[in-house]
């Protein structure tokens, strides 16, 4: 930073700091950022959890609000949650929806860091914070080599402090463009965007491997996941968050 000599007028400062600008576009502050956050759960959750989200940063002069999707399988919760966003005439015009799952903890400065990062990298239509699978021996859902022209969901290792681009990821603690669904929606790809399944039909799989195996690739979009932003999976009947 740049120090006025002291025979020179006190002008402040920021405005003779010649970075200061480029700090708040960095950021990306100056502009709306607002978020829908969404959060499938039972009536019950972890309070050590719960502690997290409420202490979470939320850029301030933003709209942010709150939303708990209680009852519904984690696939129905969002896909029912974000057609209702859409149809919104204000929600749908917000920039993020932010997801986050009842049994993860989460980073205060956690939201702010994913924000700061979509700013820098808008090749990204979504970015998430990391996180491990419970349990010993658990992978870290960064799923699929981004090298690997085949579509594939194999676990990528983590680069501490770095961004990961990879082909799907959990939805723990995820921030989304809202331009994303807002197209999908414009070009009429049929839903359900997020769904479970486990049946010889359909095979195996997770509401979010399926939304990126159906929406990812095929319409262009890509994701990645901040090894910045360290966010805990707690197993409630042990205590134990990985």
């Amino acid at each position: 930073m740049e120090i006025l000599k002291e025979d020179a007028p006190d002008l402040g400062r920021h405005n003779m700091d010649p970075v200061a600008r480029d700090r708040v576009i960095q950021g990306g502050t100056w502009k709306k950022q607002r978020a829908v956050m969404l959060l499938p759960s039972a009536p019950m959750v972890p309070m050590k959890c719960a502690l997290t989200w409420m202490s979470m940063i939320t850029p301030p002069n933003q709209a942010f609000i709150r939303w708990a999707l209680l009852g519904d399988e984690v696939g129905v919760a969002y896909s029912t949650a974000i057609d209702q966003i859409l149809a919104h005439p204000e929600l749908s015009t917000w920039e993020y929806i932010l997801t986050v799952e009842h049994d993860n903890t989460i980073p205060q400065d956690g939201f702010v860091k994913l924000i700061a990062q979509m700013e820098a990298h808008p090749e990204f239509a979504c970015i998430g914070g990391l996180y491990w699978l419970k349990g010993p021996g658990g992978f870290p859902q960064i799923w699929g080599d981004i090298k690997d022209p085949v579509v594939n969901y194999r676990p990528q290792p983590p680069v501490p402090g770095e961004l990961v681009a990879c082909y799907g990821t959990g939805m723990g603690f995820n921030l989304f463009r809202m331009s994303m669904f807002r197209d999908l929606k414009k070009k009429g790809v049929p839903g359900p965007w997020f769904k479970a399944s486990a049946s010889a039909a359909e095979g195996v799989g997770t509401q979010d491997l399926h939304f990126w195996g159906k929406v990812g690739k095929p319409n262009g979009y890509r994701c990645a996941i901040d090894c910045n932003v360290l966010v805990g999976h707690m197993d409630p009947a042990s205590g134990i968050v990985w």
